[in-house]
């Protein structure tokens, strides 16, 4: 079983990386986190399919067998640079593989729109989302009692990664 988080924001010292690296840590998860590439914009070009950021980043990806995705919320949707880097990707890297979503919005607004943008997006894509989703207040990623819950919610995921048959007819949607 091999997790994959991708952090979706472009920024450096964002903090769906610094959340994406805390998966990491604590869990033992790989991470793709996009503020540390180069992916170029995706054009349909072949040449661009090729280039070595996204020959990487796809690489990667593709070693997974359930995903934690992270975006910050930006004008009501996920961030351009998670939208960019999966429109590099087709439905055989997801399908049927389990996906939690996470979103990071600042001041306790917001959020929930980047959650119903990442899940449209990894629907098409035939991913497994999971029912439970999570809002993290950027401004509050640091204190304990948000790790905690957000710990929960991690183990409640890898557990029902673990335990396929939860999944069947109507498991899923408990979580």
């Amino acid at each position: 079983m091999s997790i994959v988080v991708i952090s979706g924001s472009p920024r450096k010292d964002g903090v769906s990386g610094q959340i994406g690296h805390w998966i990491s840590d604590t869990f033992y998860t790989d991470h793709i986190n996009l503020s540390a590439t180069n992916i170029p914009l995706f054009d349909g070009a072949e040449q661009t399919k090729l280039h070595p950021e996204v020959t990487e980043f796809l690489a990667k990806l593709k070693k997974g067998t359930g995903y934690i995705i992270i975006s910050p919320e930006y004008h009501g949707g996920m961030s351009g640079a998670l939208k960019n880097a999966l429109d590099f990707t087709n439905a055989s890297f997801f399908e049927e593989k389990h996906v939690l979503l996470l979103s990071v919005a600042g001041g306790g607004k917001g959020g929930i729109n980047a959650l119903n943008n990442m899940r449209t997006v990894f629907r098409a894509l035939y991913a497994e989302v999971i029912a439970k989703q999570k809002v993290i207040d950027g401004n509050s990623f640091s204190h304990p009692e948000t790790k905690r819950e957000l710990s929960i919610l991690i183990n409640q995921f890898l557990e029902k990664i673990h335990t396929p048959n939860r999944w069947k007819f109507g498991g899923a949607m408990g979580l």
